[in-house]
């Protein structure tokens, strides 16, 4: 078999195996979000649908598809439908230069374990986060709502305003490893080298701004139940309110993976090369290592969302451009000091 079929099997292989987890993943999310927030509010959550309410995902996903799907008699059609598409696509399509492994051997084969390892990975995925605003704005603006469009203004106006403050934490780690690539960036995080102790300003600017940036309590303006009803995703029902619904629950999945990869060490567990295990061990322990972070980072999303109450949108502004931006800048202008006076 010519050598760019094998290649083209193993990139389709891991675009369907990394699929199919993500999407599991953000159907359990979701589980998660109702189980954790019930035990914290003293509820029970769901628990009739299989044991523990396991299969309570499934049950939503049959509801959802079966819903009656209503568009808004003035609403633009075309753009009202395309919306949801751009967010879903532009969550699940940044996933693709995290690497969650280092490489596994199969046969005389060795694979890198992430899908496309680019030069740009971080680039890449800072793109991809400032498209995910124009399917909420667009959806906003599409329902001919006036709920709908001021939850689309106030998540274009707080994307915008935390995604600079987002790019400045990451640059000072660009740095820090002269490198773009999330790959090289992670390699660099051996032992305990890991970025969140070198950076730790940079670590709280890029955690905080991901809240922000995937629309989570505190920072929830653009849906606001109690002030927007329902916010941007108001006229929308079905498979639409679905598509939106996994987008959020994917973004903090990513975003978690993102803030793994860059300063929590992604896959590297340390001195696991010193245990003198098999090289498949070795594999099967980065990956796990690297879903037990992301799975932690989950929970800390949900917890802080049942935890912290929503910011007014002044406050909201305040701390992206008064307190962010500045903490960001001067972050950055330190770790280009430090780095000119180590030379």
């Amino acid at each position: 078999m010519p050598e760019y079929l094998i290649e083209l099997i193993i990139t389709l292989s891991k675009i369907s195996v990394v699929l199919a987890v993500l999407l599991t993943g953000v159907a359990y999310s979701v589980y998660a979000e109702r189980r954790v927030s019930a035990f914290i509010q003293n509820r029970y959550g769901p628990n009739r649908v299989g044991p523990q309410g396991l299969l309570q995902p499934l049950v939503d996903v049959i509801k959802l598809l079966l819903k009656e799907d209503i568009v808004p008699e003035k609403a633009n059609k075309f753009i009202h439908s395309l919306a949801p598409v751009i967010s879903i696509i532009v969550s699940l399509s940044t996933f693709a230069v995290i690497p969650f492994g280092d490489t596994i051997t199969i046969g005389d084969r060795v694979i890198k374990l992430q899908i496309a390892d680019v030069n740009i990975g971080v680039l890449y995925f800072l793109a991809l986060t400032s498209l995910g605003v124009y399917g909420v704005t667009l959806s906003g603006w599409s329902s001919n709502s006036k709920y709908s469009l001021l939850g689309g203004l106030r998540s274009a106006a707080q994307m915008i305003s935390y995604e600079l403050a987002m790019g400045l934490s990451v640059i000072a780690v660009i740095l820090m490893n002269g490198s773009l690539q999330l790959d090289t960036i992670v390699s660099n995080q051996a032992g305990w080298k890991w970025n969140i102790i070198l950076q730790p300003v940079g670590f709280i600017i890029f955690l905080t701004s991901a809240f922000a940036e995937t629309n989570r309590t505190p920072f929830d303006l653009p849906e606001a139940e109690q002030e927007l009803v329902g916010g941007y995703h108001t006229e929308y029902s079905s498979m639409k309110f679905a598509l939106f619904f996994l987008a959020e629950y994917a973004n903090v999945i990513i975003s978690s993976a993102m803030i793994a990869t860059i300063y929590l060490g992604g896959w590297q567990f340390p001195y696991l090369q010193d245990f003198g295990l098999p090289p498949m061990a070795v594999s099967i322990l980065q990956i796990l290592t690297f879903v037990v972070k992301v799975v932690a980072l989950v929970f800390f999303f949900i917890w802080v969302r049942w935890t912290i109450p929503r910011f007014r949108y002044d406050q909201l502004m305040n701390l992206g451009w008064k307190v962010m931006l500045p903490l960001g800048i001067a972050n950055l202008v330190i770790t280009a000091i430090v780095i000119l006076l180590m030379k």
